[in-house]
């Protein structure tokens, strides 16, 4: 029996160890192949006409980030203010820089948690703003799996928090620069 149980932590320890490596890069990969086109298509719709629209949100963008604002304001554009042009330019370049680091893997950390903060930000506005329903809501610990907010929202955060907590893994431009300053110093 002890000879299986030394087998069994011989095992366990090999798989902690590849697992450091493997799943930051793990996570990026499926960040990018699930949410990086969702998270750039939205920020196609915030973007204003011409070249500058990237500091001319589109009406769409205040509709989505400001529904109730928007609303009371009888979609009288030019009632908002400075705070609301900032906080829909900055959502829309989050939707943007964000994401492309995570893929990169540049700022890994931060960026992951600046997106752990965005989706949070985006629930709220959907529950709050958006009047979502208890089925786009859903619940925890039903039998059903396939809520927008509460399931879904919950893997991209977990998928999130591994980057957060293990970096951009060893396949990033994190880990090439860390190794620059390393043989600098």
């Amino acid at each position: 029996m002890n000879t299986l149980i030394s087998l069994y932590n011989r095992l366990a320890s090999s798989l902690d160890t590849s697992a450091a490596v493997l799943l930051p890069t793990l996570a990026r990969l499926v960040f990018a192949a699930v949410l990086l086109s969702y998270f750039w298509a939205s920020g196609m719709t915030k973007l204003g006409p011409g070249i500058m629209g990237f500091l001319i949100p589109s009406d769409g963008a205040y509709i989505q980030i400001f529904p109730l604002t928007t609303e009371a304001i009888g979609y009288d554009f030019d009632q908002f203010t400075i705070f609301h042009w900032a906080v829909v330019v900055a959502g829309t370049w989050a939707e943007f820089l964000l994401p492309l680091l995570i893929v990169l893997g540049l700022l890994t950390r931060l960026s992951a948690l600046g997106m752990i903060g965005f989706i949070a930000l985006q629930s709220l506005v959907d529950i709050t703003g958006h009047g979502a329903g208890p089925d786009v809501i859903g619940a925890w610990f039903d039998k059903a799996s396939g809520s927008l907010i509460l399931d879904q929202r919950a893997f991209w955060v977990l998928t999130l928090l591994i980057l957060v907590l293990r970096g951009g893994g060893p396949l990033s431009l994190d880990a090439i620069l860390r190794g620059r300053f390393a043989s600098r110093s």
